[in-house]
This record gives structure tokens, C-alpha cells and sequence, in this order.
């Protein structure tokens, strides 16, 4: 017969100051959140808003924190905390109905866990900081072929038969 090995956990550091789940609050976050991807598959602006989330929901996972509190708590843009949102619901992390939030239990698996980005064209695609150095490229071209323009013809359109 098989014996089953327990595993021994040293004693608490300070047993006096060991967590409990009290009454002015109930945020916890299951050990799953770290051992089956989930901490490692979100950002740091998701991580930062989930983890507010639990820390102001009551018992059934409920929170009404304005998205004006959130983003305040958090130092966050509007844009930035749209993104993390967007993406917390996405994963089926926490659901929102626009006045309150609600973290849920954790899904069997993470939704569409992003491939990671491997050539240039996935990068230009789907990688920010790629999108916006291309952008600024192009409006950095745009300005310099406007300032070439003629000053009579400040659009830089000709027409037939005139030369640039």
C-alpha cells in the first residue's frame, strides 16, 4: 500500500500577525491565480486593476468603484484603464455591466492566451510600441513632404501640365 508523503510547512514567521479573512473585508486571491498562468498572462495595467478589484469587492465579488476612482487609485489614463478592462473581460476575469464589476471565480483556463510575436510583420500587426514608431514615421514623412510644398500651392496638389 502507497503511503502518502504530507508536506511539512515550517511555523509562521510572526504567529501573532498570521492573515485572516475578517469582517471589514473579504479580498483574497486562490493560489491558482499564480500556478495555472493566470498572473503571468496579464499585463501590469491588468494585473493593477484586477488586483484594486479584489481589494474593493464585498463577498459575492461585487465592486462599485467609478472608473473616475479607479483610474485615479491606479495613476491610470482613461485609455490605459479601457485596455486593462477590456482585456480582464476578455479572459473572463471579472464581468461589468458599467456602474459595478464583479471579480469572478477563476475559469478552467486562460482564453486565448496570446503566440508571441515573431517576425516583423506580427510585430507590426499587434506590437504597440511597433505601431506607434510606424505612425510617427509616417507623420514624420508626411510633414517633411508638406514643408517641400510650393508656397503658392500650400496643399502640395498640381495640377496637369504644372510642374513641382
Amino acid at each position: 500500500m502507497a503511503t502518502t508523503r504530507r508536506r511539512t510547512h515550517p511555523p509562521p514567521l510572526v504567529a501573532e500577525r498570521v492573515r485572516r479573512i475578517g469582517t471589514a473585508g473579504f479580498a483574497f486571491i486562490p493560489n491558482r491565480f499564480l500556478h495555472d498562468g493566470f498572473f503571468a498572462a496579464l499585463g501590469p495595467d491588468q494585473l493593477r486593476l484586477y488586483f484594486v478589484l479584489v481589494l474593493a469587492a464585498d463577498r459575492q465579488g461585487m465592486s462599485f468603484y467609478r472608473y473616475e476612482k479607479l483610474c485615479s487609485l491606479l495613476k491610470m489614463s482613461l485609455e490605459r484603464y479601457l485596455r486593462a478592462r477590456d482585456e480582464l473581460l476578455r479572459k473572463d476575469l471579472i464581468a461589468g455591466d458599467g456602474t459595478c464589476f464583479q471579480v469572478l471565480e477563476l475559469p478552467n483556463r486562460i482564453p486565448d492566451t496570446p503566440k508571441p510575436l515573431r517576425n516583423s510583420h506580427q510585430l507590426e500587426l499587434h506590437d504597440p510600441a511597433t505601431v506607434r514608431d510606424l505612425v510617427q514615421q509616417s507623420l514624420r514623412n508626411a510633414s517633411c513632404q508638406h514643408s517641400d510644398t510650393d508656397v503658392d500651392n500650400p496643399t502640395g496638389w498640381h495640377h496637369a501640365g504644372k510642374k513641382r
